[in-house]
């Protein structure tokens, strides 16, 4: 009976190829050994059941172990396929690098190779200010000489204006006693020509004379005097010029309006010549100025 229950336990504990053997180790154990010896045989199946059991554990966990080292494994050929991904894209970045090393290897030979042209440029622009400096040490030289002689010109042109305000002079000189022997002229042949020609007789003798006028400023008329027409006094008033230019008639009549302040009352405007054109001369009579000539006047 604890035969037939040691063996259905065996069977149930052990599998088949394992409990076949045990049956077998009992049977013949049951012919040969003792019910003490069996109870120690009991108790090594007892054991051996124990260890079995914790080596099935053993087995499980490291069934689960190999489950896991599988998706490790798994794992790790995914992350090695992404590592060699990333080297692929790193050997073509590489490449890339590479073409762009020697892209840059050819700029720098370009820029070398412009750096070379620019010295040889800096050398010849160098060369080019030395020559600029000695052209302008020529210059300076030259100028010193221009300023020397500009120099002697201003002395030469300092004297020459000297000279040409003395015969500015000279000539003023000489131009007002030629005007004043015209108005000498004038003021004895006038008088008898005014009054045949005009019926104007003069009352004081015509002279030339400067009156003061807005206070600081002062009047020259070259010929003045006071006459009578039909019994009124008129005042005779006149300029005269070695050559009568239609300038010197504007001259007279924008004086006119000075005239009328000083001298209130009727006028007889008139200016004597040696020589005039005869446009001009019809201009002024115009104006109401009269024009004599000096072959007028006996002298």
């Amino acid at each position: 009976m604890r035969l037939q229950n040691l063996t259905e336990k065996i069977q149930q504990v052990f599998p088949e190829h394992q409990s076949k053997v045990l049956q077998e180790v009992l049977n013949f154990m049951d012919e040969l050994v003792k019910v003490s010896d069996f109870n120690e045989l009991k108790l090594i199946v007892k054991e051996l059941a124990e260890a079995q059991k914790r080596t099935e554990q053993k087995l499980e966990e490291l069934t689960d172990a190999q489950k896991r080292t599988e998706q490790k494994l798994e794992e790790l050929t995914d992350a090695q396929k992404r590592t060699e991904q990333k080297l692929e894209e790193l050997t073509d970045a590489q490449k890339r690098t590479e073409q762009k090393l020697e892209e840059l290897a050819d700029a720098q030979k370009r820029t070398e190779q412009k750096l070379e042209e620019l010295a040889d440029a800096q050398k010849r622009t160098e060369q080019k200010l030395e020559e600029l400096v000695e052209a302008q040490k020529r210059t300076e030289v030259r100028f010193e000489e221009l300023a020397d002689a500009q120099r002697k010109t201003e002395e030469k042109l300092g004297k020459l204006i000297e000279e040409h305000q003395t015969t500015r002079q000279e000539l003023g000189g000489l131009s007002h006693s030629f005007g004043y022997l015209l108005e000498d002229r004038a003021y004895k042949g006038l008088p008898a020509i005014l009054e045949k020609q005009w019926g104007i007789k003069v009352k004081e003798p015509l002279k030339r004379d400067i009156f003061p006028y807005k206070c600081d400023r002062k009047l020259e008329i070259n010929i003045i005097g006071k006459g009578e027409k039909d019994q009124k006094e008129i005042w005779i008033i006149g300029e005269s010029k070695s050559q009568l230019k239609r300038k010197h008639v504007d001259q007279f009549i924008r004086k006119q309006y000075i005239f009328e302040e000083l001298f209130p009352g009727d006028k007889f405007y008139l200016m004597v010549t040696h020589m005039t054109d005869p446009e001009v001369k019809a201009y002024a009579e115009k104006q109401g100025i009269r024009v004599f000539y000096s072959y007028e006047f006996h002298l």
